[in-house]
């Protein structure tokens, strides 16, 4: 009996099939360095923890990303060890702050299940919770990603497609306790744009751009302790190259659009994402923002912005995201669409 593990194949799952995921994960101010080292993020809250105490959070948070990326990597050797691609998020709650000395763990459960047509691989919905050592909801979200069959013959499983939510609504969104904007220090902050100066409709260019390199995106990999082979691995794609890592574009994205949205705090939550072109090392990432909706809190001087971020290889000053055709643009690499937590 072999004792190590060749992940899933698409023909191992089942509806209903729960996964809990191994070794959990304890939250260092370690990770908050490195993040910084990899990502060039700005933003107040996570950078200063006397900000971070000024608006009611201390001790200070790290990175909503952070324990994303960490939850996330905990589901890889179940769910996306054979993974042709991740496709994409839905759902995702932030329900409270990630602090250094948290301890994350996660588990999933299989929602639905597609075959594709070529009968080599299928489509695997999962939704997935992380928890904190005290059992407290951390985040939750759903995703689904292609997986290889390990048997192109084995028999189709029933299709189910779950019905998914477009976005999380308004009035469901998890305001952190304690949060109040009402001392908001802009200069602090970076930045005098409040929830009043942003335009449904309004578009951001973001202007920066960062280059990915092998080095970086394959260490944030490890850091965020992800096994997906397509990585890492030159032997796990006929051309001998390595996909970059898609949290690895929405954290360079997240963090590019500090310049336009650096009192963009907080993203209570990810309504859906799409990774519509693989990222390369050698590839420049520039990111623009579109504002889909405001909404106001129950938190003192506390509003939402639902956003859309943009993540593009090579920069377009037109921030167009779709052809006449109806496709994705050629260079966008990602579209994902989230609330964020800014001051009134």
């Amino acid at each position: 009996m072999s004792k190590t593990n060749p992940g899933n194949f698409f023909e191992d799952f089942a509806i209903g099939q729960v996964l809990r995921h191994a070794t959990p994960r304890t939250v260092t101010e370690g990770d908050r360095a490195l993040y910084g080292a990899v990502y060039p993020t700005r933003f107040a809250v996570p950078s200063s923890a006397a900000f971070a105490a000024s608006v009611g959070l201390s001790p200070a948070p790290v990175e909503d990303l952070i324990a994303f990326h960490i939850a996330f990597g905990k589901t890889v050797p179940d769910i996306s060890l054979n993974a042709i691609a991740n496709l994409g998020y839905a759902e995702c709650r932030f329900h409270q702050p990630v602090v250094p000395g948290d301890t994350i763990s996660t588990q999933s459960e299989v929602i639905g299940l597609k075959q594709n047509s070529n009968g080599k691989s299928g489509v695997v919905y999962v939704r997935s919770t992380a928890t904190n050592q005290r059992d407290e909801v951390v985040l939750d979200w759903a995703r689904w990603v292609m997986v290889h069959k390990r048997d192109q013959d084995a028999p189709a499983p029933e299709t189910v497609v779950p019905d998914l939510a477009d976005a999380v609504a308004a009035d469901d969104l998890l305001i952190p306790a304690g949060l109040d904007f009402t001392s908001y220090d802009d200069v602090a902050a970076g930045e005098p744009h409040r929830f009043a100066d942003y335009e449904v409709g309004e578009k951001i260019d973001h202007v920066d751009g960062v280059t990915i390199t092998d080095p970086e995106h394959m260490l944030a990999t490890r850091l965020w302790q992800n096994t997906a082979k397509v990585h890492f691995n030159t032997e796990a794609r006929p051309d001998g190259t390595r996909l970059v890592y898609g949290g690895h574009v929405i954290s360079l994205a997240r963090a590019l659009s500090f310049n336009g949205l650096a009192n963009a705090q907080l993203i209570a939550a990810i309504n859906a994402g799409a990774h519509t072109a693989p990222a390369l090392a050698g590839d420049t990432v520039y990111a623009w923002s579109e504002v889909l909706d405001k909404a106001e809190t129950s938190a003192p001087g506390v509003g939402a912005l639902r956003l859309r971020l943009v993540a593009t290889k090579g920069r377009d000053e037109s921030m167009t995201l779709r052809g006449d055709d109806g496709k994705y643009a050629a260079g966008v690499l990602l579209d994902l669409d989230y609330w964020a937590l800014v001051p009134r």
